[in-house]
């Protein structure tokens, strides 16, 4: 246990074993607090506070890491001691880890057979943004996946693709077929007038150009709304 006057010296002064970096190396990560995480990656605290205690407070404020990873850097500023290393440490850290899982389930579902494969492949990176995001699957004659890009950036009601650079970039990649996805940044996912009338004009298109438009998926927080599911894709 360490005491109080311990904590006020800095983890430096704590018992080795005690010491989040020493304990994760001796013991292994799962045996780490999410404070102890953060700690090792804010590496010291500032005066009158550790490591720990600053990790505890930034935790308290944001209450998870995924909050963490979707939260305005100003939001970061407000903390005493924690400087632009040190911020952008963390949000490294962060990131990283967002796209490890991205790539876990991409490669454990190359092949896609329903639109919960996709929710859960692009669910990890879309679900916290704060603007509108418009991707596109692309897939070959097996429905496996050839390639995922963004086709369009919005502000955040908004992402305004463009139905012929899609269907062009398709047939440059050779797919039989596409998917796109986009999220409601803070809203349900129910399609938009917008939403119905984009999926109509890209599925004519590419009905012309011989590249079917398997399903949109929009994309909310923890749910989604498949036009394929839902029998709207013509």
């Amino acid at each position: 246990m360490v005491n109080k006057e311990n904590r006020s010296k800095g983890i430096k002064s704590w018992p080795q074993d005690d010491r989040p970096r020493e304990k994760l190396l001796k013991r292994g990560v799962n045996a780490l607090s999410n404070s102890e995480l953060l700690a090792i990656l804010l590496r010291t605290g500032v005066k009158g506070s550790s490591a720990i205690d600053l990790a505890r407070q930034m935790l308290n404020q944001f209450g998870t890491f995924r909050n963490m990873s979707h939260t305005d850097v100003r939001e970061w500023k407000k903390f005493k001691g924690l400087g632009p290393a040190k911020i952008a440490q963390i949000m490294a850290a962060l990131e990283i880890g967002r796209r490890f899982r991205e790539v876990e389930i991409s490669d454990l579902k190359q092949k896609i057979d329903k639109a919960e494969d996709i929710y859960n492949i692009l669910m990890p990176q879309m679900r916290d943004l704060k603007i509108e995001v418009f991707k596109v699957v692309y897939l070959n004659n097996n429905n496996s996946i050839i390639d995922i890009s963004a086709a369009a950036t919005g502000t955040i009601n908004m992402a305004m693709p463009i139905v012929r650079e899609i269907i062009h970039e398709a047939l440059q990649k050779f797919a039989a077929a596409i998917i796109c996805a986009h999220n409601h940044p803070g809203a349900g996912t129910l399609p938009s007038p917008e939403d119905k009338k984009f999926t109509e004009e890209l599925s004519a298109a590419g009905k012309l150009m011989g590249i079917k438009v398997l399903d949109h998926i929009i994309i909310g927080d923890d749910a989604y709304y498949s036009f394929a599911d839902q029998g709207l894709m013509g």
